[in-house]
Order: structure tokens, then sequence, then C-alpha cells
């Protein structure tokens, strides 16, 4: 039985959704995927949209960033973010709306939020005469690479539209169809990524007493680096190390002079990743100083995005709409996940957020996935970033019920 005010509303403003409209919207977004910041056609789709629904809108927010407020009387101001970028990875789905750019695919489902975004914004701004205050949705550029939230607060995003009091998302996950995971507390975890280049001296294969070879210097580094968890960070900690790419040489016969190795760390706090790096510093310069490098290796640490932690009371008060609408037992706490996201850095300091998941994999991909338990399954089907990753099309209502709901929990006050 739905008891609060918030879902019974959700649920009239929703009921009447116009899901073939959003279908097709979500069709044409993903035959036509964006890499970051290059999302000119998305953004330009949803600020017609916003636009048509009556929202005061902005583009081009820190590159290819999309705002759009509708004001609607005294009260909160709540913030509705989606991700807008693909990634480059090509298509293996076979679906009929499959990317018709070779090599560019929207293998994490940002196709699918901005989908929801817009729908969500459209039923709050046709139903409008039922809750008060500000709403504010953002089309976020570039969260594949951590930089386009943190660019569009440089932009002054929050000087051109007003400060949130509270921030709201959701992310396209793996899983049977109607599950809202929430955790009221620590989400996602830190990513960071680390570039090495071993310097060594090229030459002759022939000759390899006249070189200092950096492929197996590489070679050694890649396997030391192991030992930074196994033997550095404490069990009770969680961490991950993960090297990306090794790149070296051009030919069979030739000995390079320098070898590249990207990494890619994480962490779940300050101190671990600091650890990690400090070691990793370490292991590098000591395997060059033994396979006698002619200088110090060079380590550069990238991009990177903070860990997601949920207000533990803003978690706890969606979550509670989440199940007044979709029903007991479809809203869990799976525990924090390795995956990181930069949607912290639009976050305003002290302002609370709340950023759940909806799980999306197919009914008939789910039952023929091997396992007998949610678990098994969960690591047999294709996730995101996935080149088989396809969300089934019946998440598009919920999707939008799960913003809406959301964002009532705190206009409906």
């Amino acid at each position: 039985m739905v008891t609060s005010s918030a879902a019974r509303t959700a649920l009239d403003l929703t009921a009447d959704l116009p899901l073939p409209v959003l279908e097709d919207f979500y069709r044409d977004l993903h035959r036509h995927p964006e890499l970051s910041l290059q999302e000119h056609r998305t953004a330009g789709r949803l600020a017609e949209r916003l636009t048509g629904a009556g929202f005061e809108t902005a583009c081009g927010i820190g590159g290819t960033g999309v705002a759009g407020v509708l004001r609607n009387g005294a009260g909160p101001v709540v913030l509705l973010r989606a991700d807008m970028d693909a990634l480059p990875v090509q298509e293996e789905t076979g679906l009929p709306y499959a990317s018709g750019t070779p090599g560019v695919m929207h293998a994490c489902g940002h196709d699918l939020h901005v989908t929801w975004l817009a729908g969500a914004a459209e039923a709050l701004a046709a139903g409008r005469d039922a809750w008060s205050g500000t709403l504010l949705v953002v089309g976020q550029p570039a969260e594949e690479t951590g930089r386009g939230a943190a660019g569009m607060v440089a932009d002054g995003l929050y000087e051109r539209f007003p400060a949130p009091d509270v921030l709201l998302a959701q992310h396209v996950a793996p899983g049977p169809v109607g599950l809202y995971p929430h955790s009221p507390g620590l989400l996602m975890s830190a990513s960071t990524d680390v570039d090495i280049v071993v310097h060594g001296l090229g030459g002759h294969g022939s000759r390899p007493e006249t070189t200092v070879d950096p492929v197996v210097t590489a070679a050694y580094l890649v396997t030391r680096l192991q030992t930074v968890l196994s033997r550095e960070i404490a069990a009770r900690e969680s961490a991950v190390l993960t090297v990306g790419r090794i790149e070296a040489g051009t030919r069979h016969n030739i000995i390079p002079s320098t070898a590249r190795i990207a990494l890619n760390l994480r962490t779940q706090s300050a101190e671990v990743r600091e650890r990690m790096l400090a070691a990793i510093r370490r292991i590098a310069s000591g395997e060059c100083l033994a396979a006698g490098c002619p200088r110090e290796p060079e380590v550069t640490v990238g991009d990177n995005f903070p860990v997601t932690v949920n207000d533990a009371e803003t978690d706890r008060r969606v979550a509670a709409v989440h199940t007044d609408v979709f029903g007991p037992g479809t809203v869990f706490d799976p525990g924090p996940a390795m995956g990181s996201e930069d949607f912290p850095h639009l976050v305003p300091a002290g302002v609370p957020y709340s950023y759940w998941f909806v799980t999306s994999t197919p009914a008939a991909v789910w039952d023929a996935a091997p396992g007998t338990d949610l678990m098994e399954k969960f690591q047999a089907v294709p996730s995101n970033h996935s080149p088989r990753f396809a969300p089934d099309l019946s998440t598009v209502a919920p999707g939008v019920r799960t913003l809406v709901s959301g964002a009532l929990a705190y206009l409906t006050e």
C-alpha cells in the first residue's frame, strides 16, 4: 500500500508517461553516441525537451553541459543530474538501434540516464500544481574522464542557476529488472590513474648487452606492483590495482628506449590511496635502479574520481519513497562498490546528496545466465562498459519514477 504523499504524487504524475516517445528518444541517443566533451548532439536533444517543458535552459556549460531550471514557488532547490557521454567501445549487442558510430558506444547507459532525466523533467513540469520549490536539472558531460562535473561548476553553474539544497542522481546497472539498490553511506570508490614511463637505453636486438631493456624492467615492475595489495594493504581494506596498458617498442628486433605503463587504483579511503601511490613510486624507482636505467622513472598521477558517500539521512529518505512506489523487497543495500563517479564534484560543500542504482538486465538474459543466486548471475551477465551491455527498454518508466519520486520527497513538504 502506498502511504507517503510523495509516492502517491509520483505515481499520479507518471501514470501516463509517453513511453513510445521516450523509448524513441532513447533509441535515437543510443544510435548517436558521443565521447566526452563531444556531446553536442545529445546536449541539444536534451535542451530541446527541457525548453519545450518550460524550463529556462542554458547549453555549453563546462564545454557541452546543459542545465535547466523550473521555479515553482517557495521550497527547496532540488537538483537532478544525468551524465551524457559514451565510451570508445565497439558495440556487439546486435540491437536494431545499435550505435552508428564505429568504435563508440553507450556502453555505460548514459543514454538511458538522459532519457530518464528528460522524462522526469517533463512529468514534474506537467504536474507542477502538485509541488512547490525549484527544480534544477543538469545534463553533465565527460563523466567517464572525471572532468565533467568539476568543469560545469568551474564554468559558473551555480552562478547562473540557484545552488541546490539537495542533489539526486542514479545509474543503470546489471541485475534483474525491478531493483533499486541504495547505500546510506559509502557507495562507490575513488579512482586514480597513474602513468609510469621507464627510461632504458635502446639498441639492436642482437646486442642486448649494449642496452638497458625497459621492456624487461616494465615486466618486473608489473609483477612487483601486484604485491602492493597483497603485502602492503591490510586485508580489512578494499582496494584494486589494475595495469590497464603496457606500451613499448616499434619492431621485433629493436630494443626500445622507453616503456609506458598505465595503472588504475580503486580505493575507499585517502590513507590507502596515498599509501598505494607511495608504494608505486618506491617500487618503480627500485626496479629501475636494479636494472641500471639511465634515469629515474616518471610517475604521473592523472585523472581521479572522488569517493561517493551518500548522506545517510537523505538516502534513507529517498529509499523509503522508492520502497513505497515499487514495493517491499525492491530496495536493498548492496554495500560499497569499487566503481567510481565524478558526481560528488558537482556537490557544493556540505550539501547532502543521494545516489542509487536501477537494475536493467533483460529477463531472457538474466534467466539464461549461469548461477543459482543473485550474485552468481550478476557476475555472468553483461555489465557496464561491456560491448554487449544492453539495458531493457522496460526500465524507461521505472527510471523516470525513481527521479520523480526522489524529487517529490523534498518538493511536496
